[in-house]
């Protein structure tokens, strides 16, 4: 880290030089032009930057008789936009480059004369950046790994949140199909809480992104402490339907929806950090993890591993989620747990009344059922409640929250 960070300094340092250069050289040329340039001026110059009265002098000759300020350009072999092309072309290789080039210069003699392979070398590491240089060998990611990043300020917890969806690179077993699950979450910028989860066994739709939000706002058991209505959501438009489904559903509580361009994982970038973690604190550690190195011919190296059971990976998920949040401690939160920090911090909170949020992301299958004396049959499953008392063969129409069966809402149908 020193020695590039050395290198940094030394290159600022050079191109200081050759901008107080041409500075410099324009102020004596102004001088002299109105007849009161002296010695003093040039030693003066000479001392702040570093080089002899001399070379001040033929800074200055230069300029009258060429009308340059700064130094000649070194006669060197530059990579050119054909160069470029050629690069894009075999996918950085500058072997490949080089023989074109000889190949064109043998087909047309006129063409100027090819640099050495060295050289090539030495030109497309000095002017190419290191990311363009990943670029052209891996791809637009691989150039983006060697971008900088400003980081966000820190704010405060329900400042904003930011979603998205996971494929989980698990194989389990669901009915005796192995599929691999998807999870789809939301957590708190400041804090590191993660505030909502949704896990489903197909890619995610609507009904999952409002699940993980209802369990994110709703504070009461079984979910929070952490929730409530954040000030604004950062989602991925790469997931348009993400996008469309948190604005309809928070635009009633006034909660910003920020749409963030597609493929920009910087911009989201605690909730990236977030699917990196969960890949290699938990999931790496699951039988078939479909990550793990393969063996020659690319075989899995235990392909009889048995699968978990569905059940049991969302136990397992939520459990880890449990840990997120109660006893890891994030570099960024100071040795403190997510909660703790969310704990700690004294701003308020917005909560939706229970009355407000009782329909709030619930959904109905377009069915009518009747109240039997075991209650609503709904999912295999028998809902009771007081008010069903001597209401048996009243027909009910029943709405849940995907993915929580916990609790189902029955009412009359509309006239």
């Amino acid at each position: 880290m020193s020695d590039d960070r050395s290198g940094a300094h030394r290159a600022q340092a050079v191109r200081a030089v050759e901008v107080n250069r041409v500075a410099a050289v324009q102020r004596l040329f102004g001088l002299e032009a109105r007849g009161e340039l002296t010695s003093s001026h040039v030693q003066l110059v000479a001392q702040a930057l570093g080089r002899s009265e001399r070379t001040v002098w033929r800074w200055l000759a230069a300029a009258r008789a060429e009308g340059r300020l700064d130094r000649m350009p070194a006669g060197r072999f530059t990579v050119t936009a054909e160069v470029r092309q050629l690069l894009a072309l075999w996918g950085g290789n500058a072997s490949r480059v080089h023989a074109e080039l000889v190949e064109r210069a043998r087909k047309d003699p006129g063409r100027p004369k090819v640099p050495s392979l060295a050289t090539l070398h030495r030109a497309i590491r000095r002017d190419l950046t290191a990311g363009e240089r990943a670029g052209l060998r891996q791809g637009e990611k691989a150039r983006r790994a060697h971008d900088v990043f400003a980081k966000r300020p820190p704010t405060h917890r329900n400042a904003v949140w930011e979603g998205d969806h996971k494929r989980v690179p698990v194989q389990v077993d669901v009915e005796g199909e192995l599929v691999c699950p998807w999870v789809t979450w939301f957590i708190d910028c400041a804090t590191k809480v993660i505030v909502g989860v949704a896990v489903t066994p197909h890619a995610p739709s609507r009904d999952a992104v409002l699940a993980a939000l209802r369990s994110a706002i709703d504070r009461r058991a079984p979910y929070g402490p952490a929730g409530g209505l954040p000030a604004a959501i950062r989602v991925d438009r790469g997931k348009e339907f993400l996008c469309r489904t948190v604005t309809g559903a928070m635009g009633a509580f006034a909660v910003a929806v920020i749409d963030l361009p597609a493929y920009t994982p910087h911009l989201k970038g605690t909730i990236e950090a977030l699917n990196d973690s969960v890949e290699e604190m938990h999931f790496v550690l699951l039988p078939r993890y479909t990550h793990r190195p393969k063996l020659t011919g690319g075989r899995p190296a235990d392909p009889d591993a048995p699968a978990l059971t569905y059940a049991s990976f969302v136990s397992g998920l939520l459990e880890w989620v449990q840990w997120w949040n109660s006893e890891h401690r994030p570099d960024a939160l100071g040795g403190r747990t997510p909660l703790q920090a969310w704990a700690a911090d004294p701003t308020p909170m917005a909560d939706v009344p229970a009355e407000q949020l009782a329909g709030f992301a619930l959904e109905d299958d377009g069915r009518e059922r009747t109240i039997t004396t075991h209650g609503v049959r709904w999912h295999r499953r028998d809902y009771i409640a007081d008010w069903m008392v001597g209401r048996t063969g009243t027909r009910v129409v029943v709405r849940h929250l995907p993915h929580h069966d916990d609790l189902i809402e029955a009412r009359t149908p509309h006239p």
